[in-house]
């Protein structure tokens, strides 16, 4: 538990099984609901042919923190097809302050549940989620 005294739900522990050994989701998105649980609040699969980084964003409210966990498509500088499970804090510069300020105090704790999180993105506004920032991020050793 958190020092906020959020709860991570057991959901979110099976959605992040479910991503990292399953392959077949795409992203999974969290949200911190009643202020007392992490939950999942939506999950994507992966489509034929999409990296599924346009409908992560859509996905994403535009002033209203959450937690996400994505798998990222790309390829290397060397044309090699790679993926990796990225842990996305989304929080928005003009969300409401209080909620920010408990989906950060938080942060840790639902990070702890999910081991195996190749890279981490802290995103502020729409321009942070762009791909090709991620890509750039996807290719630093």
């Amino acid at each position: 538990m958190a020092v906020s005294g959020v709860k991570v739900d057991d959901t979110c522990l099976e959605a992040y099984t479910e991503i990292k050994m399953g392959k077949k989701l795409r992203f999974v998105l969290f949200k911190i609901e009643d202020k007392t649980n992490i939950v999942v609040e939506r999950k994507e699969e992966k489509t034929d042919g999409s990296t599924g980084w346009d409908a992560f964003v859509e996905a994403v409210p535009d002033a209203e923190p959450r937690y996400a966990l994505i798998e990222v498509d790309y390829k290397t500088e060397d044309g090699r097809d790679q993926s990796k499970l990225t842990f996305v804090f989304w929080s928005p510069d003009d969300g409401p302050v209080k909620e920010k300020m408990l989906y950060a105090s938080t942060k840790d704790t639902i990070k702890k549940k999910f081991t195996g999180i190749m890279k981490e993105v802290q995103a502020n506004d729409k321009g942070d989620l762009e791909y090709k920032n991620i890509l750039e991020l996807m290719l630093r050793k």
